[in-house]
């Protein structure tokens, strides 16, 4: 039998009747529920570690296969524009092939991607591998979330299981930082890929006897050349970006280099192309109407900006934790919990907080506390304090972050349409991956820029000072990145109008759609 999960479309129902429980307004509800939440739950918790659990691992990555400042931040970026430029078309996927078929081979094909990049021989393979591992990120995460949605039926076991379901999102950040240092200090960084592998295989397996085959009814359309243009103008960005990085912002001689151009203008043909497609096909990736709206353009826009000033602050004060201040990868990744804290304490108080007062006076503040912690850190010198310098600034931030991503996903799906309901809440991790993506690029090569001109005004200061480069380029990122928060304050505090009523509204449908 079958029994309806949405607008269009169905969801097997192979057990026999009797298996089923009825829920108190006679919906059925499936007995493998919380066992196929468990297995979404650990798929979905690989995917978030993998996010952040390379970048303690960087420095002993740098090391073994030779990268170079420039390039480090293809570590990040590649899995980041990968899976952010193919997270809606996976969505599409997902809902046209089969959930759980997607999610079982998003699964494996991260697997295969892991064990790749955990075996890499040199700096190419191990992006290359990175790059894949987003890919099949991007088929995996969005199957994840529609799987939780046509699994639950009842509204309030459904809120349970997608508080579940952020608890993992929120704090699987900071523990991929405290397990990346583990296995590079007890292992070697290679295992913090490789221990994907038997996590993924081991989903996937228990998936096939756990989780119950949906998909969507109609006739499969996928908007391949919106994704193609999408992440080719991405990457193209990128890299541009990365070509000039090695000879600093003022050598203007490498940013006018014909060459460097040549990538700026393909990013923005492609870029530009990619509005065109959407405009144009009959099932765009990301319909305009979605983002024309002043409130929910004003969200996603927000976003794109907060990923491209925070997003690397992860990076770059990992790497001063351990090459500056030479702590150990697990000490460094302990050092980061109480941003994971001051996340989890400030979403309560957002929460309980938001229908009160609306999205803005909470949004608002928290990009300034977000900027403020940033600024904190552009002041580190290489002998600052952990204490008494890093931890204020990193639990301002978190705090502030908390006030920002709680009514941002709010926002973003106000007066929305039930049929632009999945797109509305994709685009938000969409355009969070791709600023991060670009800010990683970008502040990468403020901080490269940074150090090689302390280096050219410091020439007798040779290796001993070279803590201090270093810690000039790291806190110059900060410094730019803190500007960005900035920005976004502006953009929220003149883009987003609606009131707490409103804003209640739209967290009742958040809840009810999630």
């Amino acid at each position: 039998m079958t029994t309806p999960s949405g607008a269009g479309e169905s969801v097997a129902l192979d057990a026999p009747r009797s298996d089923w429980e009825l829920s108190a307004a006679g919906i059925p509800l499936d007995p493998m529920r919380w066992r196929a939440l468990a297995v979404i739950g650990m798929a979905s918790l690989m995917a978030v570690l993998d996010a952040s659990i390379v970048n303690l691992a960087l420095p002993s990555a740098k090391a073994a296969l030779g990268i170079s400042d420039a390039d480090q931040q293809w570590v990040v970026t590649a899995y980041a524009l990968a899976f952010g430029g193919l997270l809606l078309l996976g969505g599409r996927i997902a809902d046209y092939a089969g959930r759980k078929r997607t999610f079982i081979i998003g699964l494996l094909g991260f697997a295969a991607a892991s064990a790749l990049g955990g075996i890499a021989p040199d700096a190419i393979w191990l992006f290359g591998a990175r790059a894949l591992q987003g890919a099949f990120a991007a088929l995996l995460a969005p199957a994840a979330l529609s799987l939780i949605t046509v699994t639950f039926h009842d509204p309030k076991e459904r809120a349970r299981a997608f508080g579940v379901y952020g608890a993992i999102s929120g704090g699987g950040a900071a523990l991929g930082l405290l397990l990346g240092g583990v296995l590079t200090e007890y292992l070697s960084w290679r295992w913090c890929l490789l221990v994907n592998v038997p996590i993924a295989i081991l989903a996937a397996l228990l998936a096939v006897g756990n989780i119950r085959e949906s998909k969507a009814d109609g006739v499969a359309r996928y908007d391949v050349w919106g994704a193609v243009t999408a992440t080719v103008g991405l990457v193209a960005l990128v890299y541009g970006f990365t070509k000039a990085a090695p000879h600093g912002l003022t050598d203007t001689a490498h940013w006018t280099d014909p060459s460097t151009l040549l990538w700026f203008a393909l990013a923005l043909a492609m870029i530009v192309a990619f509005f065109v497609i959407e405009n144009r096909v009959a099932n765009p990736l990301v319909p305009m109407r979605v983002l024309l709206n002043r409130n929910r353009g004003g969200a996603y826009i927000t976003s794109l900006i907060v990923g491209i000033g925070m997003f690397a602050m992860f990076l770059f004060l990992g790497l001063w934790l351990q090459v500056v201040k030479g702590y150990t990868p697990i000490v460094a990744g302990f050092a980061f919990l109480p941003f994971s804290v001051g996340i989890v304490v400030g979403a309560g108080i957002a929460s309980q907080l938001l229908p009160k007062v609306g999205p803005k006076p909470l949004l608002v503040p928290g990009l300034l506390l977000g900027a403020g912690g940033l600024l904190w850190l552009s002041t580190l010198e290489a002998d600052s304090p952990y204490l008494t310098h890093v931890l204020p600034s990193m639990v301002i931030m978190s705090i502030g972050m908390a006030f920002t991503f709680i009514p941002i996903s709010t926002t973003a799906l106000h007066a929305i349409g039930h049929d632009d309901a999945g797109v509305g809440s994709a685009l938000i991790n969409t355009v969070q991956q791709v600023g991060g993506a670009v800010g990683t690029a970008l502040l990468n090569t403020v901080a490269v820029a940074a150090t090689t001109a302390w280096i050219a005004a410091n020439p007798t200061a040779g290796p001993a000072g070279m803590g201090e480069a270093l810690t000039a380029g790291y806190t110059r990122a900060f410094l730019v990145g803190s500007g960005f928060m900035v920005l976004a304050a502006i953009v929220a505090f003149f883009m987003i109008t609606i009131g707490k009523e409103a804003a209640a509204e739209d967290d009742e449908l958040v809840v009810q759609l999630a």
